[in-house]
């Protein structure tokens, strides 16, 4: 079995520190949903996060 490439990720906004899950290979913007400030951007496989990586979602 291979390694597991894609999972969630708990993510803290730098804006108001509101913390969401985002997934790592996001194919679209995520926004903080209390701030609307952007937390992941898509880059064509592993999203690009803006906000802090708290931890990894099992």
């Amino acid at each position: 079995m291979g390694k597991k490439r894609a999972t969630f990720l708990m993510v803290r906004c730098t804006g108001c520190g509101f913390e969401q899950p985002v997934f790592s290979h996001a194919s679209t913007v995520v926004k903080c949903r209390a701030c609307a400030k952007t937390l992941a951007i898509p880059k064509g496989g592993k999203a690009e996060i803006k906000g802090i990586i708290l931890r990894e979602m099992s």
